[in-house]
């Protein structure tokens, strides 16, 4: 992407990991620094480009790229999986090397090519309570909360905080409706992503997510990362899986280093240009 600061059009890429769904900017030669009022016109899918998430690349000191998220509401997040992968992609090509380093505000992550995949280092589960957080101190791998069918939750720290609920089948499940309620109950000061989990054996988990800020989306890299992590506490998996999303399948890692690795594909939609001068 190239940027004439003399243009008033700002150039984008538009990417997706399994239908999760980004426009992404360049800001390293000409920094951004996206409102939240022009972060959720830039999303909008009817008034602007329409996306889950606005990507942001800055320049870092500590890795090749740092990586600022905002959800379609405006709000900035730590990580996003699915994000990650794209922009280890676009770093790959642009560098020749296979192996990428995407600093964000949960801490650095690496990418790197795996075949036609990548596959990117999502770090440490965080799983106390404080680190969640949750607003009281309880057992994380059991979570006091029922809302409807949903209940006993693992809460799980990727960067971003989650709750992942286990179902007998997700499709049975109203999403939309609950997902809401869940994100913005008080157990949770910074609001959480909310996946539920479908066990079909055989390490094969069936995944839908609600997503912060952004509503039910087709995948959620950090959420599968939870996921793996949370079967693996309930004995569903043992620390590997193959994760079936709306979107397509993640496969993933709970290594013996404590990291999560989750491996899947990206898709680039096209190039464009926004007026940002135009936007709220």
């Amino acid at each position: 992407m190239t940027i004439d600061n003399n243009d008033p059009l700002r150039s984008f890429r538009k990417m997706h990991g399994l239908g999760n769904d980004f426009v992404i900017f360049d800001g390293r030669a000409d920094q951004l620094d996206l409102t939240e009022d022009r972060a959720r016109h830039i999303a909008n899918r009817k008034c602007g480009v329409g996306c889950d998430q606005i990507i942001t690349l800055l320049p870092s000191i500590k890795a090749d790229v740092f990586m600022r998220i905002q959800n379609a509401d405006g709000s900035e997040v730590g990580a996003c999986g699915n994000a990650t992968r794209c922009v280890g992609d676009i770093l790959i090509q642009e560098t020749g090397s296979y192996n990428v380093t995407i600093e964000t505000t949960a801490g650095l992550l690496s990418a790197r090519r795996d075949g036609d995949l990548i596959r990117v280092d999502m770090g440490a589960p965080l799983r106390d309570w404080q680190q969640i957080p949750l607003s009281g101190n309880m057992d994380t791998d059991h979570v006091n909360l029922t809302i409807g069918p949903l209940s006993d939750p693992v809460a799980v720290n990727m960067g971003n905080p989650h709750v992942v609920f286990f179902v007998a089948h997700v499709d049975d499940i109203p999403l939309a409706e609950l997902g809401p309620q869940v994100e913005n109950h008080a157990l949770f000061p910074e609001r959480v992503n909310v996946s539920i989990i479908e066990d079909c054996g055989n390490g094969h988990l069936r995944q839908r997510v609600w997503e912060r800020g952004a509503g039910v989306t087709d995948a959620c890299g950090s959420g599968a990362c939870a996921a793996v992590v949370a079967a693996t506490v309930r004995g569903l998996v043992d620390r590997k899986a193959t994760i079936e999303l709306d979107g397509g399948i993640l496969h993933m890692l709970w290594d013996g280093d404590n990291h999560v690795q989750m491996t899947g594909a990206v898709t680039y939609v096209y190039e464009g240009a926004i007026n940002l001068d135009q936007t709220p």
